[in-house]
């Protein structure tokens, strides 16, 4: 990666009061976590319409529970945070960033030691109980699942589902107003690892622009919002974050 755009990034985050920063999939790629739209994405091999659709799931949850059983569980499993995680969780230690947000479900960023976490689309490690609201985790719900096909809530005997939100549903309460307070009173936003086109997360770089906000774009690929950027890094996000992390 250039220097110049290093040594640039470094000037914007050692000059921030309060930066926010905004990932997606492409932070969590060198975990072991598939991207989703990418020629090696998540959505090339399995159909979102069915694992991924919240209609699909009432209709037929066995479908999901085959494809946690057989690919997710183990994929989350294994998943380690990596430097560019760590890198994020230590911004927040040395006081510079005020909120990480996430479209990620992983619970990586949490797992790395940051502790002011949204999570806009929920998380893949925790499933409440529709009926009582109990949750499990990841590793007791996979434990169970050998005996118990889809599984059920140990306490009341209701079902589970996953803690992410599913095509077809809303945003968490709360999650988009939180994560668009921090974007309007951030002095530097850093979206990184988001091809920008998920909606309505993607306007959150623009709030922060239109607020005076200088705005840092780290991606493998162009984004819609290249040309309103102070700052483009056409670099993996690990390895952008890893660098940054060792010139402080």
């Amino acid at each position: 990666m250039p220097s110049s755009a290093l040594d640039r990034l470094k000037t914007l985050v050692e000059g921030a009061r309060s930066a926010v920063a905004f990932t997606g999939a492409g932070i969590s790629a060198d975990s072991g976590i598939p991207t989703y739209r990418g020629n090696d994405g998540l959505w090339t091999k399995y159909d979102p319409a069915k694992y991924a659709d919240i209609n699909y799931f009432r209709r037929d949850p066995e479908y999901y529970w085959r494809f946690f059983q057989e690919v997710r569980y183990h994929v989350l499993s294994r998943a380690q945070p990596n430097e560019g995680h760590l890198a994020l969780s230590t911004m927040e230690q040395r006081g510079k960033l005020t909120a990480l947000i996430t479209q990620n479900i992983d619970g990586l960023h949490q797992r790395a030691g940051s502790q002011r976490v949204i999570e806009l689309h929920g998380n893949s490690r925790r499933f409440p109980c529709v009926d009582c609201g109990t949750v499990d985790t990841l590793e007791e719900v996979f434990a169970r699942l050998d005996v118990e096909f889809p599984p059920c809530c140990t306490s009341c005997g209701g079902s589970l589902r996953p803690g992410v939100v599913f095509f077809g549903e809303m945003l968490p309460p709360g999650a988009m107003e939180e994560s668009t307070e921090a974007a309007s009173a951030c002095d530097l936003f850093l979206a990184i690892g988001s091809s920008l086109v998920v909606t309505p997360a993607s306007s959150l770089p623009v709030i922060a622009k239109e607020h005076g906000a200088r705005l840092v774009l780290i991606n493998n690929e162009p984004t819609a919002l290249d040309g309103m950027a102070d700052l483009v890094m056409r670099e993996g996000a690990s390895e952008v974050l890893s660098a940054m992390r060792l010139a402080q």
